[in-house]
This record gives C-alpha cells, sequence and structure tokens, in this order.
C-alpha cells in the first residue's frame, strides 16, 4: 500500500516527462534566454552522428559489390537525387540543394527515432546521474526527442525560409525578387493609383504566403512528434499501472502495455520515415519555388 501511496498520479507522471531541461529554473518567466538543454544537446549529438556515418559511407564507398551498409546509403541518395532533379532545375543549385536535402532526411529521421526508445531509460539515468550530483533526483527534467519540441521544428522551418529568401535574391536579383514582391501573383495596373493598391495587395499575400509555409512546415513535423510522443506516455502508464497495483487483475494492464507498446512502435516507424520524407520534400518543394519567376 505504501508504493500505491507513493506512486506518481498521471498527470504528474505526463507532465514530468514534458518538462525541458532549461538553463533556468522552471519557475522563472519563459524569455528568449531559456534555451531547452536537452534539445539542443540531442540535435547536435545526432546531427554528428549522421553525418559521421555519411562522411564513413563515402568514404568507404568502392566501384566493386557494395555492402549492405554502402548500398542502403546509396540507394537513399539516389532517391533524394531524384527528387531534386525534379523539383530543383538548376543544376548548379542541385549542387548545393541536394545534399543540404541529404542532410535534412537523415538528421531529422534520427531525431524522431529517439521516440522508439523506451521512454524512462534516459530520463531515469539522467535522473540517477543528477542525484549523484546533489540534486533532488525528481526535479531532473529530460525530454529526448528534439522534433517534439516546438522550437527546434520551427527553428528548422525558419532555416528554410531563410535558404528559400537567398535563393530568391541569387536567381531573380534584389530588383527582380523586388518587383515579383509587388506583382505576383495578382499582376499590376498602369493606373498609379491601382498600381499602388495592387503592390500593397501582392507584397500582403506574399508575406502571408511565407509566413503560412514556414508555420506549416514546423508545426506538421511538431504535431506529429508531439502526438507520438504523448502516446508512448500513455502506454506507459498502463504498465506504471501495473508496477504499482498489487491486484492480479493488474496482469491485464502489463500485457496491454506490451502489445500496445509494440504495435504503436512498429506503427511509428512508418510516421518517422515518412515525417522525415515530408519535411525534405517540402524544404524542395519550396526551394524550387524560389526559382521560378511569376
Amino acid at each position: 500500500m505504501s508504493e500505491v501511496a507513493n506512486a506518481p498520479s498521471a498527470s504528474d507522471y505526463i507532465v514530468h516527462h514534458l518538462t525541458h531541461w532549461q538553463n533556468k529554473p522552471q519557475t522563472e518567466i519563459v524569455d528568449f534566454s531559456v534555451f531547452n538543454l536537452d534539445s539542443l544537446f540531442f540535435s547536435i549529438l545526432l546531427g554528428v552522428l549522421g553525418s559521421f556515418f555519411l562522411w564513413k559511407a563515402a568514404r568507404k564507398a568502392t566501384s566493386g559489390v557494395p555492402g549492405r551498409f554502402q548500398a542502403a546509403v546509396e540507394m537513399l541518395m539516389e532517391m533524394v537525387d531524384g527528387q531534386a532533379k525534379s523539383i530543383v532545375h538548376n543544376a548548379t543549385s542541385r549542387k548545393l540543394v541536394a545534399p543540404l536535402a541529404l542532410t535534412v532526411f537523415v538528421w531529422i529521421f534520427l531525431l524522431n527515432a529517439m521516440d522508439l526508445l523506451p521512454l524512462d531509460l534516459l530520463p531515469t539515468l539522467w535522473a540517477m546521474a543528477y542525484g549523484a550530483a546533489g540534486h533532488d533526483p525528481h526535479h531532473a527534467y529530460l525530454r529526448v526527442v528534439p522534433t517534439a519540441d516546438l522550437s527546434v521544428t520551427m527553428g528548422l522551418a525558419v532555416s528554410v525560409l531563410f535558404i528559400c529568401l537567398f535563393y530568391n535574391i541569387k536567381i531573380k536579383g534584389v530588383g527582380g525578387w523586388a518587383h515579383e514582391l509587388v506583382s505576383a501573383p495578382f499582376g499590376t495596373s498602369k493606373n498609379p493609383v491601382f498600381a499602388v493598391i495592387l503592390g500593397v495587395v501582392n507584397v500582403a499575400e506574399q508575406l502571408i504566403s511565407f509566413t503560412a509555409k514556414t508555420v506549416s512546415h514546423g508545426m506538421r513535423l511538431f504535431g506529429n512528434m508531439y502526438a507520438g510522443e504523448l502516446v508512448f506516455m500513455l502506454i506507459a502508464l498502463l504498465g506504471g499501472s501495473w508496477a504499482f497495483s498489487a491486484e492480479p487483475a493488474s496482469l491485464m494492464l502489463l500485457l496491454l502495455h506490451i502489445v500496445a507498446g509494440w504495435a504503436w512502435a512498429v506503427f511509428h516507424i512508418i510516421i518517422i520515415l515518412l515525417q522525415a520524407f515530408v519535411f525534405m520534400m517540402l524544404t524542395l518543394v519550396y526551394i524550387g519555388q524560389a526559382h521560378d519567376a511569376h
């Protein structure tokens, strides 16, 4: 009975797992000086690991019969290159855009894949280390899925926006892009009054378009991964209910925990791949649109 009394509530469990490890205490007002250190740590770590494996594959590439790892990387590169050629028709731009798309796909896939780790594995190890350092382990917060952090996904989306703005100016020139801003998509008028009105409307439409693309780009990835993380937490609560229950009937909770966890993990692999692919494809589409003249 003491274990049941000391067991955390479902809401406490979820809130704890949804709280970031930050550079400032959780009680302070959140502002732009607050950083989610866990998201930064895992993003940088997985980015380095992904770059290392791609570099290793390129270094060990042979002209003979490729190994499994080399064959998998070559298939991935051919897929990304094919998509880049079909969307971005400028061969010079593709020298940068195609590797960028490959990096985006691999990086986001690795970030998403952190959701497949046992939910309490890394947070528990972090709490043990936190407690060993003389702190209260109950206040050791750690979220290990960077793409379930809105600041990460919006940061990626804004980065794509800046790349699009760069290619708009590079391909069309400052004057050409400025003319496009005031003329697309509704055109211009020879009447000075209507020309000013249409110019304002066109600029507003372009700004709304850029904003909507960027927000939807980041929110789509965040929403899917955040929802997946919540489902894993709810499944983990089934196992927790069994662990803190003394009744034999609670074995059904354990069985449901195992079956549901396995089924959701298998299904989530598809989500992980799909979200990485969708983010990469939207990146290519937005950059391709930056090359198009209106």
